[in-house]
């Protein structure tokens, strides 16, 4: 198998990275704009919301049928494809006359952007073993933080220069490169595919993990803390530039802490993890998150009167992710080790979908004030405590728990 991997002409990294980030970037680079759009397309808030509501339900759904399809018809037609419908979908949300047709472009946009991150991870597990696919995949992951927190900024400023209709511009043009360069350069890695795709199957194993007790408790786990997190992103733009005036491009700075915060937590975990072990891990992540709502409802009930005292807790709040995140994820996947692909597709869908009821709440509830976001903070991270100390404290192994 590894003679017939090195005969398989392999990409480049630096394109498997940019493929990675095309999801990433398209969700962050769009958050600064969304206050201006609600103007410009005569809506409000809460139906311009949608935009990324749906656009996290695409990306869940996404995640579940582009691995199997990639299996059965190549990760190279599957891909380019994705990334084309990424770049169409990008310029026809530029185009966008009204709320109805941003929403379906973001909702296509979601879709195909979503190859960069399923695909590029099945084509480094074509090529090559596994230490040095977890090392590739480290790499990816690594602009999966960068992505987020440089996206914001360059969307801030194109936003202030020019309008939120640039920013889509922006990533069409950027889907049309890197589709260009994946199509001279991108190869066929998928050597054996399947011949049929068994849906029925692949929902037989999905159906197995939901009656695991201990694998719904870590998904869960990393579900609702995630949650924390995209209630804060659906609510913090229109904080930020109505309440504390800040330029769209000062938002995405400032967002810039956010970022740090989830590196350092992914850190903590790269450091710890192995000492400590995963459950003690997710014990202390959720202390870490803890403290970040403590701040939040405090700041919140003297009123934000300076960004610190919206990005600080949120600080909190993404170490306590990077911290909690990869510790759930990895214990889930030993539950079944024997479907561990099919526990990564069902755990991925989760975790999006959780965030994208998250936003569809704060979203429902907007009244101009900064409350629906703090209680859907807050009800998530209560979920996400109540996890650890009900589901995973009472079946996970002993030895994790000492």
């Amino acid at each position: 198998m590894n003679h017939q991997k090195d005969h398989i002409p392999k990409p480049h990294i630096a394109l498997l990275i940019m493929l990675s980030a095309l999801s990433p970037v398209a969700l962050n680079i769009f958050i600064p704009s969304m206050p201006s759009l609600t103007a410009s397309l005569n809506t409000n808030y809460t139906t311009s919301q949608l935009t990324l509501t749906l656009y996290l339900v695409a990306l869940a759904f996404a995640q579940l049928i582009l691995g199997p399809l990639s299996d059965k018809y190549g990760r190279r037609p599957v891909l380019l494809i994705g990334v084309a419908v990424y770049a169409v979908s990008s310029l026809a949300c530029a185009f966008a006359f009204n709320i109805e047709q941003l929403i379906t472009g973001r909702i296509f946009q979601a879709a195909g952007g979503c190859v960069g991150v399923v695909i590029t991870r099945a084509i480094v597990r074509d090529l090559y073993d596994k230490n040095k696919a977890a090392s590739i995949i480290g790499y990816m992951t690594m602009i999966m933080v960068l992505a987020p927190m440089s996206a914001p900024i360059i969307g801030g400023y194109i936003d202030q220069y020019a309008d939120w209709r640039g920013s889509f511009y922006f990533v069409s043009l950027i889907g049309l490169i890197i589709f260009g360069y994946s199509f001279i350069k991108l190869h066929e890695t998928n050597k054996n595919p399947i011949r049929d795709i068994d849906f029925v199957a692949m929902f037989k194993k999905y159906g197995i993990l939901i009656r695991q007790k201990q694998y719904m408790g870590y998904i869960a786990s990393l579900s609702f803390s995630s949650a924390v997190f995209f209630a804060f992103i659906a609510d913090a733009s229109r904080i930020a530039t109505e309440q504390l005036g800040l330029l769209p491009s000062e938002y995405g700075y400032y967002f810039i802490l956010v970022s740090l915060g989830y590196m350092l937590g992914n850190f903590l975990s790269g450091k710890f993890a192995q000492r400590l072990g995963n459950v003690k891990m997710i014990m202390y992540g959720n202390i870490v998150l803890s403290v970040g709502i403590i701040v939040l409802l405090y700041v919140n009930h003297i009123e934000f009167t300076h960004p610190f005292y919206l990005f600080i807790p949120m600080t909190f709040v993404a170490c306590s992710n990077g911290i909690i995140i990869p510790s759930s994820m990895a214990e889930a996947l030993s539950v079944r080790p024997d479907i561990a692909g099919s526990a990564s597709g069902l755990a991925g869908f989760t975790q999006v979908a959780s965030g994208a009821i998250a936003t569809l709440i704060v979203g429902y509830f907007y009244d101009g004030s900064t409350t629906p976001m703090v209680a859907t903070m807050l009800g998530a991270a209560v979920l996400s405590i109540f996890t650890f100390i009900v589901v995973i404290r009472k079946t996970a192994p002993l030895q994790n728990l000492n």
